[in-house]
């Protein structure tokens, strides 16, 4: 996993709770690579659930809830740091519908060693859109998050709702 998600969930825990909690959930975790990421490098991902767990055990913050918070705040940095992935888009579908097809091409030219989920889209009419998720680290609460931050970034007005499928989750959304 890209170390940009590990440097970007540890300033989240420090943005939202404190860099002591930070501190020691890396001493909890204890990673096998010390708790020092940088952006570019390549760390696994138990490291990353490790320290999540620890931020749950202190926080009492659930799991799936910590993750889905990270998603959103993910999904601000993406904002933030390549806004080309943004261009041309008009709504939620839109850019979800591009994750694949553009954003994962454009990522892999960035870090072409990344390993990214799968995200395969279907349109089922005006108002409904479906995303499944395929990954062998089961983030989907993370990629849960990243939806709900980009239908909240296009003020779009969708509920979505997720269940498990053969290899992931689907995601169905529907205009309101």
């Amino acid at each position: 996993m890209k170390g940009i998600v590990f440097t970007e969930f540890l300033e989240m825990v420090e943005d939202k709770f404190s860099t002591d909690l930070a501190d020691r959930i890396i001493e909890t975790a204890n990673p096998e690579s010390g708790g020092a990421y940088t952006s570019v490098g390549t760390y696994d991902h138990k490291e990353l659930v490790s320290m999540v767990v620890a931020l749950s055990q202190e926080t009492g913050i659930t799991v799936p809830n910590l993750l889905h918070n990270f998603g959103r705040h993910l999904f601000g940095k993406f904002l933030r740091s390549f806004p080309s992935f943004f261009e041309g888009t008009a709504d939620a579908f839109e850019l979800l519908e591009r994750v694949d097809s553009h954003i994962h091409i454009e990522v892999r030219k960035l870090y072409p060693d990344a390993e990214l989920p799968k995200f395969d889209t279907r349109r089922i009419g005006p108002n409904e859109f479906e995303m499944i998720y395929s990954s062998s680290r089961h983030f989907q609460d993370l990629a849960g998050g990243l939806i709900d931050a980009c239908i909240d970034h296009y003020s779009d007005k969708i509920s979505v709702e997720r269940v498990p499928c053969e290899g992931g989750f689907v995601f169905t959304m529907r205009k309101n």
